[in-house]
């Protein structure tokens, strides 16, 4: 899980892990406590999702937001003119994310 994974990358010193999901970033948090290392002081941890409980870890922690909503709408409008017989083009949608940053990061460390 996230907590062995990070352990690992902490024994080799880095200061900054990004997860791809907001639980395996609670579980590097963990993990850089249970080493001694302060988040994000000593290590820098990014999440991914944006779920609804990250405002309430301690630290809050910085995650990177999924226009979930813009995704649903083109979804549908896309759905919506399949059942119209409308042709659908084979194109990617391209969707811009958004960094939330909070408490789980900080510069670069100097050390």
């Amino acid at each position: 899980g996230g907590q062995a994974a990070a352990t690992r990358l902490l024994e080799r010193g880095v200061t900054g892990i990004i997860c791809a999901s907001d639980p395996l970033a609670l579980g590097a948090v963990r993990a850089a406590r249970r080493r001694g290392h302060h988040v994000p002081h000593d290590v820098s941890v990014v999440g991914y999702d944006d779920s609804a409980f990250m405002t309430c870890t301690e630290p809050p922690l910085t995650t990177v937001r999924q226009p979930i909503e813009a995704m649903g709408r083109a979804a549908v409008d896309l759905l919506c003119a399949q059942i119209q017989g409308t042709e659908v083009p084979h194109s990617e949608l391209l969707f811009e994310p958004e960094l939330v940053v909070r408490g789980s990061t900080a510069q670069v460390s100097t050390r």
